[in-house]
C-alpha cells in the first residue's frame, strides 16, 4: 500500500478535482457565471470544468492504490449527482438548468473514477464535452421548442403502472444486452462487472422518457438494449485504447453507496414524475429550487474563516470632482 504521505496527497487531489468539477459544496461558481455569453458558457462547460476529471485520469496509477481517496470520490460524486439531478428539474432558465446538469454529469464521472473505471470516465469526459457544447450553442432554440409545445396538447403525467412497466422492460432489455455482449466481445482480461452496473444505471435514465412516450414498450426495450449495447462496446474500445491500471477493487461499502444513491434518485424522480403536483413535490420544490441553500451556507462559512478584505479608496485614487460653473 502507499505511504501515508501519498495517501494524503491523493485525498488533496480529490478535493482539488471537486473544486474544478463544481462538486458540492463548491458548485456555486459554476451556477453563478451563467450571465456570460452563450459561446463562453459552451467553452466553459465543454473544457474548463472537465479539468478535475482529467486530473483524476492522469493520476489513475496513484488513485488506484489509494482506497481512501477512491471512497471520497464515490461519496462526493454520488451526493452531487443525486442532488444536482433533482435541483435541475426545478430550474426555469435553460442555461442554469444546463449548469446543474454539468454538475451532475461531473459527479457521475468522479463516481466512475472512484470505482476504478478510469477508461469509462475518459469516455464520459469526451462525450460530455461534445454534448454540452452543442447543448449550450443550441440553447436559443429552446424558446421555439417551448412555443411549439405550448400550441399542442400537454401530455398527461404517466401512471405508476406505466412507470413500473417501463422500469421492468428497460432493465430487462439492458440486462440481456449486457449479458450477450459480455460473452461475444473480446475484453482486456476478465469482463468488469462494474461496467454492467453502470450500463444498467444509464439504461434506467431512459425510463422517464419511455414512460412519457407514446411508443410501444417493444420499441422502448429496443432503445434501452441499444443504449446499453453501445455503452458496453464503447467500454471495450476505451479499454483497448487506454487500459486501466491494476487498481484497488472498490469495496462492497462503496458499491452500496452508489447503489443506494442512484436507486433513491430513481425512486424520487419517478414519484415526482407520476405526481408532479402531489404533496412530495410541493414539499421538495422549495428546497430544490433554492439548491438546498448549500451555496449560501458555504459562502457564509467561507467568509467567517476567510473574511474578504475591502480596500478603502485613498485620496489619490478618488476621481476628481468637477465644480459646477454658474452661467
Amino acid at each position: 500500500s502507499l505511504p501515508a504521505e501519498l495517501q494524503l496527497a491523493a485525498v488533496l487531489c480529490v478535493i482539488a478535482a471537486s473544486l474544478k468539477c463544481a462538486q458540492l459544496p463548491f458548485h456555486g461558481w459554476l451556477t453563478q457565471v451563467m450571465e456570460a455569453p452563450t459561446p463562453v458558457s459552451a467553452l466553459l462547460h465543454a473544457g474548463v470544468v472537465n479539468l478535475g476529471g482529467f486530473l483524476m485520469i492522469r493520476l489513475s496509477p496513484l488513485m488506484a492504490r489509494a482506497p481512501a481517496a477512491q471512497l471520497l470520490l464515490v461519496l462526493i460524486g454520488r451526493t452531487t449527482t443525486v442532488v444536482a439531478a433533482l435541483v435541475m428539474t426545478t430550474r426555469v432558465s435553460v442555461k442554469v438548468s444546463l449548469a446543474w446538469s454539468t454538475t451532475a454529469q461531473m459527479g457521475f464521472m468522479l463516481v466512475q473514477c472512484g470505482l476504478g473505471a478510469f477508461h469509462l470516465a475518459l469516455l464520459h469526459l469526451v462525450a460530455h464535452s461534445l454534448y454540452k457544447a452543442h447543448a449550450f450553442l443550441s440553447a436559443g432554440s429552446a424558446v421555439d421548442t417551448f412555443r411549439l409545445s405550448s400550441l399542442g396538447r400537454r401530455r398527461a403525467a404517466p401512471t405508476f403502472l406505466r412507470l413500473v412497466l417501463g422500469t421492468v422492460v428497460v432493465s430487462s432489455a439492458a440486462a440481456v444486452a449486457v449479458a450477450l455482449l459480455s460473452r461475444l466481445l473480446p475484453t482486456h482480461g476478465a469482463f468488469d462487472p462494474s461496467v454492467a452496473v453502470l450500463a444498467l444505471v444509464v439504461a434506467l435514465s431512459l425510463v422517464p422518457m419511455v414512460s412519457q412516450s407514446t411508443d410501444a414498450m417493444g420499441a422502448a426495450a429496443l432503445r434501452a438494449a441499444g443504449v446499453s449495447a453501445l455503452y458496453v462496446m464503447w467500454h471495450v474500445a476505451a479499454e483497448r485504447l487506454a487500459p486501466p491500471p491494476h487498481f484497488h477493487e472498490a469495496s462492497w461499502f462503496a458499491w452500496g453507496l452508489v447503489a443506494v444513491g442512484f436507486v433513491a434518485l430513481f425512486v424520487v424522480q419517478t414519484l415526482l414524475l407520476a405526481r408532479p403536483h402531489g404533496p412530495l413535490a410541493r414539499r421538495l420544490h422549495t428546497w430544490l429550487f433554492a439548491g438546498l441553500y448549500l451555496d449560501e451556507r458555504f459562502t457564509r462559512l467561507t467568509f467567517r474563516v476567510w473574511p474578504p478584505r475591502i480596500s478603502q479608496p485613498t485620496s489619490s485614487s478618488r476621481p476628481p470632482v468637477v465644480a459646477a460653473v454658474e452661467g
